[in-house]
Order: structure tokens, then C-alpha cells, then sequence
């Protein structure tokens, strides 16, 4: 990533260079953000180390809101949808799935699993995006991840289905005695069968609860080591849509 010069000749040439990268190949990326269900969704943030921070890491976006942020070129983080929010004027609250600290802007600060997370690397090896959707520690909401513009397989990535409605007793996550989140084993159990630690590092099979989440969301990831199948690639996407409640897998 580009970072008051010696002379004012350093800082025009720094912006000479990020001038064209927005240009042609280097562009930047669109992050279209849907919300489709009925309720409202705290959308959130997090950058990978160096990365710049987008929209402050973290807004409210209504039941059919939409909203759109601007990601520069070769940034990477992770995206996830906060439910069950309740924000002062100042910005400070709570809420019961995703929280990242007690504040509406996560500001460089993760969320609090279980959530689905929306995971990408724009322009990464051989100039591919890189994006999944994670399971790994659980659900809150459905959410899909759907690039526009690029080349290659492109696929839609993404669960639509809401595992809150059959996910296990020992995985569910309860407020005022509601279902708001799925955990995954990984999280409820802290195993090494089910986080691929340990002695199951290299060796590390689907578990009867990564298989209950894969046969409801073959799009998304269901336990640590399940790469082939939910690691996705393409390449120069204009954008990408993130959708919040998605009706099916798609743009």
C-alpha cells in the first residue's frame, strides 16, 4: 500500500502513482451493500494489517437500504453483518450478534463470533481475487458475495439459507430466548477435531456439525480446512455485491 515528502515533489509523485492505479488495471472496487431483510442490519469492517479502513469500519444500513463503499486497489479485510443493535448519539451501544466493542464504527476492531463473515483479497496472486464466505465460527444472518465485471469463474459465494431456524441446541446462541446465532463446533466446543489444531492440523475431516452447515450452504465455508470448495477466484471484478438476507446465491 502507497504511504509531506522530504520536498512537495515526493507528495506529487505519491499522487501521481495513486492516480494511476485508479485508472485501467489498477482501479479501485466498489462494495455494493444490500440489505433485503426485514429488519435493520449494523454492517462492519475489518482491513487486513496496512490496509486502509473503509467507512469507519462499521454503519447501519435499513431493512432496503443499500449502500456502497469504495475499496482502493490490492485491499483486503473481511465484512460482516452486526444484528440486534442499539447505538447512542455518540455512536456507543451494543449489539446481540457481530459486536466489535461496544461502538457503532469498529475502527480497526473485529467482531465478536458467531458471525458470517465475508471475506476477500482483491488483485492477489497471478492478479486474482481471492473471496469466500465463512462459517468457520459460525452464523448470524445469510449473507451471498457476488463479483460483477471480471473474468474467470466468478462464482457467487455465500450462504442464503438461515441456519438459525435447525442449528443444534448446543450451537445455538440465544437472547431473551430467541435464536440469534448458530455457532460453529469449533467455537461452542474449542476441540481440536473441530478447530483442526493440534494433532488434526494436517489431517482434519468434516465433523457431523461442518456437514450440517455444507449440506445448507455448499457455497460457504463449513469448518477450517474446507478450501476446495469454498474458496473462490476472479479476476478485475469492477465490484462486488454484498448482500444481507439474500432471497438465493447470486447478483
Amino acid at each position: 500500500m502507497l504511504r509531506m515528502a522530504m520536498a512537495k515533489s515526493g507528495s506529487l509523485l505519491m499522487l501521481a502513482v495513486l492516480l494511476v492505479l485508479r485508472s485501467g488495471v489498477g482501479s479501485a472496487c466498489t462494495f455494493n451493500m444490500v440489505n433485503n431483510c426485514g429488519y435493520t442490519v449494523w454492517p462492519a469492517v475489518l482491513p487486513s494489517a496496512g490496509q486502509s479502513m473503509l467507512a469507519n469500519g462499521g454503519f447501519a444500513l435499513s431493512a432496503g437500504e443499500s449502500r456502497s463503499v469504495l475499496a482502493p486497489y490490492g485491499w483486503s479485510g473481511r465484512f460482516w453483518p452486526r444484528t440486534g443493535c442499539n447505538f447512542d448519539s455518540t455512536g456507543q451501544g451494543t449489539c446481540a450478534t457481530g459486536d466489535c466493542g461496544n461502538k457503532l464504527q469498529c475502527n480497526g476492531i473485529g467482531g465478536q463470533p458467531p458471525a458470517s463473515l465475508l471475506e476477500i483479497t482483491l488483485n492477489g496472486a497471478g492478479g486474482q481475487d481471492f473471496y469466500d464466505v465463512s462459517l468457520v465460527d459460525g452464523f448470524n444472518i445469510p449473507v451471498s458475495l457476488c463479483p460483477k465485471g471480471g473474468s474467470g469463474s466468478c462464482k457467487t459465494a455465500g450462504c442464503a439459507n438461515n441456519l438459525n431456524t435447525h442449528c443444534p441446541g448446543e450451537l445455538q446462541m440465544k437472547t431473551n430466548g430467541q435464536v440469534v446465532a448458530c455457532k460453529s463446533a469449533c467455537l461452542a466446543f474449542n476441540s481440536p477435531q473441530y478447530c483442526c489444531t493440534q494433532g488434526y492440523t494436517n489431517a482434519c475431516a468434516p465433523t457431523f456439525y461442518s456437514q450440517l452447515f455444507k449440506n445448507a450452504c455448499p457455497a460457504a465455508y463449513s469448518y477450517a480446512k474446507d478450501d476446495p470448495s469454498s474458496l473462490y477466484t476472479c479476476h478485475a471484478a469492477s465490484d462486488y455485491t454484498i448482500t444481507f438476507c439474500p432471497s438465493q446465491l447470486g447478483c
